[in-house]
């Protein structure tokens, strides 16, 4: 009996040991709103970076979906895509942000797609009011630095008298992540 009781205590011990060593520790930089991560993820990579902005900020997090969803083809992707940028198509929008006002600091994650942020990142900005947030962009382009898509993103800002950081591209490496949400003053 008391050798499974030490088993089951060991067991017990390896699992806490590996849960607190895969998380991430860090003291979030507090103000008077609360933080969200809006992302649009096609391959999964965005939302991979976003699930670990969350792990730093404990920021809420939502998926930013069009009410007609991407196609799951890359080259029928591609056609939707560049249709939708060169015509200015501003998708509609199926996610429903609630109490939205409440959030002071708005992370927006998406693919760069053409040096710049997909069309649904407009329709966001056309229909929530950004006014008086601060905005934080970050991309998982594997060839673009965030700075092809800063120009848009600081032009949606601006419309909405929001304030704007200069962005980053997540790139799988989480001290990278860390190290520029400590420069940020996002988390201490």
């Amino acid at each position: 009996m008391q050798k499974l009781i030490l088993g089951i205590l060991a067991i017990m011990g390896v699992f806490s040991f590996n849960s607190k060593r895969n998380n991430v520790q860090a003291d979030i930089v507090k103000d008077n709103g609360k933080n969200l991560i809006i992302y649009v993820s096609w391959s999964g990579s965005t939302e991979e970076a976003a699930k670990a902005i969350q792990k730093y900020t404990q920021a809420d997090i939502v998926e930013l979906k069009p009410q007609k969803a991407y196609p799951k083809d890359y080259d029928n992707l591609v056609k939707v895509a560049d249709n939708q940028r060169l015509k200015n198509i501003h998708p509609a929008i199926k996610t429903k942000i609630k109490d939205f006002s409440s959030y002071q600091t708005v992370y927006v994650g998406f693919p760069t797609w053409w040096h710049q942020p997909p069309m649904i990142i407009y329709s966001l900005f056309d229909k929530y009011d950004f006014n008086g947030k601060t905005i934080i962009p970050f991309t998982t382009s594997m060839s673009d630095s965030i700075e092809k898509s800063m120009p848009e993103m600081k032009e949606l800002a601006e419309k909405d008298n929001a304030k704007i950081i200069t962005g980053f591209r997540y790139n799988m490496n989480n001290k990278s992540l860390e190290k520029y949400l400590v420069k940020n003053k996002l988390i201490k």
